[in-house]
């Protein structure tokens, strides 16, 4: 289940495959950045899908760059838009009713996408980057009414007022959604 790319390192960043990086990057180094010949997703892109932490520091570490695309959007936007999957929202309820385990696995995944996202930040990702459609990823954290991204993104100097090809700003996407917290922040930024 999942995607299937034609380079070994993609493969290996999606699956989270640690060694098979490490020997494709030890190879040359020319791996960490290569394209996939099918949607351009680059190693970091392909681990920033799917929330390595590992593998994105390892990326990083060997000089990735943050700012390279694929056909859609940059690693920061994938990073944003990470949601909890299907297993992960069964363990939370299956485990919530148990000492509230269901609760402590959720706010780990919530910082371990806040601690992707502040990565890639620090490692001077565009943050003001728009995908094909024109959004940014402070857009999309609007969207998904993220109040922890949200801040950071700000603090990274993020413009709530670039608008994506729908004529929406990130503000303008709070207010539609009547997230009127993330609006304040937005309009207290501008």
């Amino acid at each position: 289940m999942g995607i299937l790319y034609s380079e070994p390192i993609c493969q290996a960043a999606y699956q989270n495959d640690l060694g098979q990086v490490w020997r494709w990057a030890k190879e040359s180094n020319h791996y960490v950045d290569i394209q996939d010949s099918f949607n351009g997703d680059t190693p970091l892109i392909c681990a920033c899908r799917r929330g390595h932490l590992r593998i994105v520091s390892f990326l990083l570490r060997r000089n990735a760059d943050v700012n390279l695309k694929n056909l859609e959007r940059t690693c920061l936007h994938y990073a944003v838009k990470k949601r909890f999957t299907f297993f992960d929202y069964l363990l939370i309820i299956l485990l919530m009713p148990v000492l509230l385990i269901g609760y402590f696995l959720m706010v780990s995944k919530t910082k371990q996408n806040e601690t992707l996202v502040r990565m890639l930040l620090n490692a001077g990702v565009e943050v003001n980057a728009t995908d094909c459609d024109g959004y940014t990823a402070l857009h999309y954290a609007c969207q998904m009414k993220n109040q922890t991204l949200v801040p950071l993104l700000l603090e990274a100097h993020a413009d709530p007022m670039i608008k994506n090809k729908h004529g929406e700003s990130s503000l303008d996407i709070a207010q539609r959604l009547k997230f009127s917290q993330i609006a304040l922040m937005l309009k207290r930024a501008s």
